[in-house]
């Protein structure tokens, strides 16, 4: 058995040795030559030094645990900027003891720039896992423009994913695809909070937040996006959940699912676009299920809309839609509802086309 241990682990260091070294015959810089993986040190000030004198460099982190006591800063400025490679089972892990309100890695931390005509502009965070440790946020994109995060998993954060405002009068201009999310469970947990203007989010699934998306710019399309509200005891106000809030309306959604929030669909101003989108509850939890609430008119187009309780888990209240004021120019076209019996407000027939 001491043996085959042995020879597993040294079949594990072949492997990566050998990964490492492909990477190398790209041309990447390899952390693990600067920085030991698994050290349960904290290597924040060796990465950042990586970062910094490696521009227009893509840095490959091999599998293996990176501890970070500090957020990680990318340079938007073209001429420095460099791109995160990760293997599929590197970690970058916060370390105990955070205490930062930035996330764990900034991209576009330092050197802010809106330039897309230079060549570097097109930066980005591959692969691998971040793991907030229950308290850290995972990601931001704090400047520069043509962005991307793909293939990534984030992990125990208080907010998986937080563009902020963006670099070109406001728009961010980013590309975020095939990333999960599971954030801490807190009644403060979001999954993505976008503050940036004209962004893609495609094929990603979030759960554990008190908020699945939350948008507070226009212009941004949402594709395949899949929040799951998961009940834990540390979150004891499920009423305030909802799987995507839209504070700035003038957003298009296409096959988005929210799965068992109280309310599927917020919007606190202007209308949005809703294709082929889904809202449904698998439990009784909370005394309110809501699939689009407005805080004022409802002027939203909504087609193909699927919803709906299964098994009879239904709340003491259902409902289609909610308003804050009467008189909106919205439609409902095609829309579909499982078990209608246990709906107990109609005012969504007033809009439906």
């Amino acid at each position: 058995m001491r043996k085959l241990f042995i020879l597993v682990i040294s079949a594990m260091m072949m492997t990566v040795a050998a990964t490492a070294q492909s990477a190398k015959e790209k041309g990447f810089v390899v952390v693990t030559d600067y920085v030991k993986a698994n050290s349960k040190k904290d290597v924040s000030d060796k990465i950042q030094k990586i970062i910094d004198e490696n521009p227009n460099r893509t840095i490959y982190f091999p599998d293996g645990v990176y501890l970070i006591s500090k957020p990680i800063c990318t340079p938007a400025d073209p001429k420095k900027s460099v791109s995160l490679s990760l293997s599929n089972y590197a970690t970058i892990k916060a370390m105990e003891g955070w205490a930062h309100d930035e996330a764990m890695l900034r991209l576009g931390g330092k050197d802010p720039f809106n330039n897309i005509h230079t060549p570097g502009s097109n930066y980005y965070l591959d692969g691998g896992i971040l793991d907030g440790s229950g308290v850290a946020k995972g990601v931001s994109i704090d400047s520069g423009r043509e962005t991307a995060i793909r293939n990534t998993s984030i992990k125990n954060v208080a907010t998986g994913i937080h563009v902020k405002f963006g670099a070109n009068s406001g728009s961010s201009d980013c590309d975020i695809e095939s990333v999960n999310i599971v954030g801490n469970n807190s009644p403060e947990s979001i999954g993505v909070l976008v503050e940036g203007f004209d962004n893609t989010f495609t094929n990603m699934r979030i759960a554990s937040v008190q908020v699945g998306f939350k948008l507070r710019s226009q212009a941004n399309m949402l594709r395949n996006i899949h929040p799951l509200y998961i009940h834990h005891e540390k979150n004891n106000s499920y009423e305030a959940s909802c799987g995507f809030l839209d504070e700035a309306g003038c957003n298009w959604y296409d096959f988005c699912y929210s799965d068992e929030f109280a309310t599927a669909f917020r919007i606190t101003q202007i209308a949005s676009h809703f294709n082929n989108c889904f809202a449904y509850w698998y439990s009784k939890r909370g005394p309110k299920h809501v699939v689009f609430k407005c805080d004022k008119r409802f002027d939203s187009a909504v087609m193909n809309l699927h919803a709906g309780h299964r098994n009879g888990n239904a709340a003491t209240a259902n409902k289609i839609l909610e308003v804050g004021e009467e008189g909106g120019t919205g439609h409902f076209a095609f829309l579909h509802i499982d078990e209608p019996s246990v709906l107990t407000d109609r005012k969504h027939e007033e809009y439906v086309k």
